[in-house]
């Protein structure tokens, strides 16, 4: 059992070290922490402590995957991607989780294809909104997603 642990935290490192060794992403879990962001109880908060402002433009060049419906909120499959050019991040908010702000990817190249994708807690039926950095400018789109099964102790 210890050595199926073992093996497993040793794939994730060495994969997730590949990512970063190649300079595709910076490693946020090892940078310094934006606590006023992520305990924001508002999007506005979060959005201006994270970005630098609250207000983003609607862009459908921005792609959400997340299902119509999930059966269970506490993991939420969401794929983000975009075509605009320049992409220096993207952020995931949950628009009625008690902290929206759920995740932000910073990328240190910007030729790099923008795209995360990950697994999300919803408390509730909400928006998923995706937040790109493109230049000097913040680019945002949504999509509903209701949830049957609350994941933040619902």
């Amino acid at each position: 059992m210890i050595d199926a642990k073992r093996r497993t935290l040793v794939k994730g490192s060495l994969a997730a070290g590949a990512v970063v060794g190649a300079g595709l992403m910076a490693p946020r879990a090892f940078a310094d922490w934006n606590a006023a962001a992520f305990q924001a109880k508002d999007i506005p908060t979060a959005m201006t402590g994270l970005l630098g402002s609250d207000s983003a433009e609607v862009s459908d060049r921005i792609k959400i995957k997340a299902p119509d419906i999930a059966e269970n909120g506490a993991v939420v499959p969401v794929t983000v991607e975009t075509d605009l050019e320049g992409v220096t991040s993207i952020s995931i908010i949950a628009a009625k989780n008690q902290t929206p702000l759920i995740a932000s990817f910073e990328f240190v190249d910007p030729s790099v294809i923008p795209f995360v994708s990950t697994r999300i807690k919803m408390a509730e039926t909400a928006d998923v909104i995706a937040v790109v950095k493109a230049g000097d400018k913040l680019y945002k789109n949504a999509k509903n997603v209701k949830v049957t099964i609350g994941g933040c102790g619902g």
